[in-house]
């Protein structure tokens, strides 16, 4: 196995937004997470639960076009048990939204009925929105409110201030930016967040990140991977991931002068394609690897 990486990505204006959060918790009835269902386990920050504390919470898996579909179910079997709803969507053409005020309104039911009894007829329900940078919530925001007011860039790091929106009469969204930890205690979920573009590529080795890549990919052993490009399992059989990224730049016919490949044009291919999904749906965790 390649040597990991050590990757620290903590932009100072996250600390403010951990204490921006603690803050605002107060205005808001329920909380959203946005987590992406190709790594639920790293794109989640483990900060979040202290933080949001006894906030009714529902997490949204976004980029579920992405992901393994029986791997996303497994997911949401395992929230659901704890008394989390998780909803698969896609934020960018808005699949599964249409379960998303239905599923804040079912955690805030109590509430709800709580506010009738009191004579309040339809009260505004406000949500705040969390996660990770470049996990899609401005995307969210834009297909739920159905107006293109949040600011979307794939790139992490957009999102810098705090904003509600009005997505119905009685419904209300929060806003905030991606929050990511001071450090990476787990160098694996760094890395994870590398493969899917959450960390800024121009701190990486980017052709360490698609070796690693590469691994994982290997033990995993997606169909379509192999598929893509044009080897199979058994020409795989024993090789390091240097080696791996090698055969996938010979297949591609990325080679220079002398016949040598190109490596650092196969390691932006092999992380451009795992990130637009040509390489196949694809999740990296399960509910057992907690």
């Amino acid at each position: 196995m390649s040597q990991m990486q050590n990757i620290q990505w903590f932009p100072g204006h996250m600390t403010k937004t951990k204490r921006q959060i603690t803050q605002l918790l107060k205005l808001v009835d329920a909380v959203a997470e946005i987590i992406d269902a190709r790594i639920p386990i790293s794109s989640r920050n483990p900060d979040l639960s202290q933080l949001i504390q006894n906030k009714p919470r529902v997490i949204l898996m976004n980029k579920c076009d992405m992901a393994n579909q029986s791997a996303t179910q497994s997911w949401i079997d395992f929230y659901k048990k704890q008394n989390i709803p998780a909803i698969a969507v896609d934020c960018k053409s808005g699949k599964g939204l249409n379960a998303f005020m239905p599923a804040v309104k079912s955690v805030l039911s109590d509430k709800i009925e709580q506010w009738k009894s009191k004579g309040m007829v339809n009260p505004c329900i406000r949500t705040m929105i969390v996660g990770i940078p470049n996990v899609g919530k401005s995307s969210f925001i834009n297909r739920i409110s159905k107006q293109n007011k949040a600011k979307v860039e794939d790139r992490p790091g957009v999102t810098r201030g705090n904003q509600w929106y009005t997505i119905s009469k009685g419904f209300e969204l929060l806003d905030t930016p991606g929050v990511l930890w001071p450090k990476f205690d787990d160098q694996t979920v760094g890395e994870r967040l590398a493969f899917t573009g959450a960390v800024k590529d121009q701190i990486m080795d980017i052709e360490l990140l698609a070796v690693r890549l590469l691994e994982l990919l290997n033990n995993i052993k997606p169909t379509d991977f192999y598929e893509r490009f044009k080897i199979t399992p058994a020409d795989t059989e024993g090789l390091t991931g240097y080696e791996l990224l090698q055969l996938v730049g010979k297949k591609r016919g990325m080679l220079i002068s002398g016949g040598e490949v190109n490596t650092e044009r196969a390691a932006i291919t092999v992380l451009d394609e795992f990130r637009s999904a040509k390489l196949g749906r694809i999740t990296l965790e399960l509910p057992k690897d907690l």
